[in-house]
């Protein structure tokens, strides 16, 4: 899908660049540039200027540079298509797209976007003025949230009423949800789908409304919070963190963002000066929450309970510190308490657990270690190993390493059965079969043992071996880093069915393809795991390009290659691919890479 490049043109043209840049920083005319300190980095001096006669901006800081479009992409977050859409917006231009079903899409979903504000609305003056909103006000306030908190977050009372709404705002059934907003009875009479809640808008990155969380009384009935359905066709849970349109200005000022739990937690953080903060919407974290975290700020800190942020994203964190060069570390809170309650009560100490947040593994070793019984030889030999299986998951053996001196010193065992040690829960857990002593019995390892580490490749793998007829065709040797999984490839590409491929494989292989058969695959979508593949391998080719070209000193021969992978991977970055897209990037890789891919 694009926008006509004509309509491009006229809105890079009719966008005053200064206005909109103003919107994020002071600027001051200096002769026939302005200046002002720079939204993409943090600086105490001017260095980023902007030129309102050529329409472009450059911070001698950082490097950023580009014209209105570019800003509005990198400030925002967004993709080019919605960056365009939303100058078009500002300046009163009407777009034309050159796939009408797509505009007709983007169209319906600016009209859900008012739908949903008018019900934000609704909610937000219920909680304000209705008597029956009473208990609701008194809860608030005593979570020391009064009413300027809840004007500032557009907090809203859903009345104990079945369709209050719903007449209120008149929808067609169809409307009413795609929405989320309520539904249809058996009736054919429409309901509300909030009732007797506190409702919290939840935003996208650019402040437009997409559902709500709600949270019933103390005394109310049903589950403490219920969401907007992701069965609603305007509505992904996975898609968007609350409060990231408040949090994306420090955020991009920091290069952070605060990652909490529940809404309450967001708006605490808030109070507390710590406006970088967002939440996930009813879910863990996701791929697509990572994606999306990683247009704004690299590093992430996770401010949960203090014993499950390790545990509950152990499995996916370090392939996304690789796919999207994000750095995750953790908020060492107190014991039982939560963002939302220490904002209130200690709201320096808040400050401080996020100041001093530690690297993810360094987190959870340090908890291991110190719950460990280092007063005895043999606690100081269980809390080595286990701190060690954890240490085995990360994927650089040089950080495995610097932690197991670590370990070594502070649990006074020997660095070279330690590092023995990490070997084979390594090549274990590589296996998916690692296990560790827990009181004196051996037993697996179940937290410690997922069968593979979840990267692309291994989903791509999983999807060849479960649903093979949406992805074979599109595999290819080059994608593949892993010489261990270009062999299951190969195997799995030549037989004519799983049994076949283990009879003919190594042992290796064969143990892989058995562990991949037995997985759910059912979630895995062949559409975005061909996009990361694809991403991976063009971001490998374009390092391994600019080292050959560095040692070469002939930057020119090499340039027209990388400035294609370098536009390559930041498409990839920002949206899903097309088949087209990835098949075309494949034949470029084997075209000027086949002979380094050894099969």
């Amino acid at each position: 899908m694009g926008i006509v490049d004509e309509d491009v043109r006229k809105v890079r043209d009719e966008s005053d660049i200064i206005r909109v840049i103003t919107e994020h920083t002071q600027l001051k005319k200096t002769g026939a540039q302005w200046m002002g300190l720079c939204p993409f980095h943090g600086e105490k001096s001017p260095s980023f200027s902007v030129s309102a006669e050529k329409g472009v901006y450059y911070c001698f800081g950082c490097q950023v540079s580009g014209d209105v479009i570019d800003f509005v992409r990198e400030i925002e977050g967004l993709d080019f298509a919605s960056s365009v859409e939303l100058l078009a917006a500002k300046t009163g231009i009407s777009l034309r797209y050159t796939d009408h079903n797509e505009g007709r899409r983007r169209n319906r979903r600016k009209e859900y976007a008012e739908i949903v504000q008018k019900a934000v609305d609704f909610y937000h003056q219920r909680l304000l003025e209705d008597p029956a909103a009473r208990p609701a006000r008194d809860y608030l306030r005593s979570r020391g949230y009064g009413g300027e908190v809840a004007r500032q977050f557009q907090i809203g009372w859903a009345p104990d009423d079945w369709s209050l709404l719903s007449r209120a705002l008149g929808l067609s059934d169809d409307d009413l949800k795609a929405t989320g907003l309520g539904g249809i009875n058996k009736r054919g009479g429409q309901y509300d789908f909030f009732r007797a809640r506190i409702v919290f808008p939840i935003f996208d990155a650019q402040g437009s409304p997409v559902g709500f969380g709600g949270r019933k009384l103390p005394d109310g009935e049903g589950p403490k919070y219920k969401n907007t359905s992701d069965a609603a066709e305007y509505y992904s849970k996975s898609d968007v963190l609350y409060g990231l349109h408040w949090a994306k200005a420090e955020a991009g000022r920091l290069d952070e963002l605060v990652v909490c739990e529940g809404y309450t937690d967001v708006i605490g953080c808030h109070l507390a000066g710590i406006e970088r903060a967002v939440a996930t919407c009813g879910t863990a974290l996701t791929p697509s929450h990572a994606r999306l975290i990683g247009r704004f700020a690299k590093r992430v800190v996770l401010a949960f309970d203090a014993d499950g942020a390790g545990q509950a994203a152990a499995e996916r964190v370090y392939a996304w510190e690789e796919e999207f060069g994000l750095q995750f570390a953790v908020a060492a809170l107190p014991e039982g308490a939560d963002p939302g309650d220490l904002a209130g009560s200690d709201p320096d100490a808040l400050q401080q657990a996020i100041t001093d947040a530690r690297p993810f593994l360094e987190f959870r070793v340090d908890r291991v270690l110190v719950r460990g019984d280092l007063g005895s030889a043999e606690g100081r030999a269980r809390a080595a190993t286990e701190a060690m299986t954890l240490v085995a998951e990360h994927p650089d053996a040089l950080v495995r390493d610097q932690y197991a001196m670590g370990i070594a010193d502070r649990c006074q065992v020997g660095i070279d059965e330690l590092r023995r040690r990490g070997a084979v829960a390594t090549a274990e857990i590589r296996r998916g079969q690692t296990t560790s002593r827990s009181g004196g019995a051996v037993v697996t390892a179940g937290a410690f043992a997922a069968a593979d580490h979840l990267t692309p490749e291994i989903q791509a793998l999983r999807l060849l071996v479960h649903r093979p007829e949406e992805i074979r065709a599109h595999l290819s040797p080059v994608l593949f880093d892993d010489q261990r999984n270009r062999a299951a490839l190969a195997v799995l590409i030549e037989a004519t069915d799983l049994h076949g491929a283990r009879a003919g494989a190594k042992s290796e292989i064969a143990d892989l393809l058995g562990r991949l058969a037995v997985q759910d695959a059912s979630d895995d979508e062949p559409v975005g795991v061909l996009t990361r593949l694809a991403y991976l391998a063009a971001e490998r080719a374009a390092v391994s390009l600019e080292a050959e070209a560095r040692l070469s000193g002939d930057l020119a021969a090499y340039q027209p290659s990388i400035s294609y992978l370098r536009t390559e991977v930041m498409k990839l970055r920002e949206v899903v691919a097309s088949g087209a897209d990835i098949e075309q990037l494949v034949r470029w890789l084997t075209d000027h890479f086949e002979g380094r891919v050894d099969g």
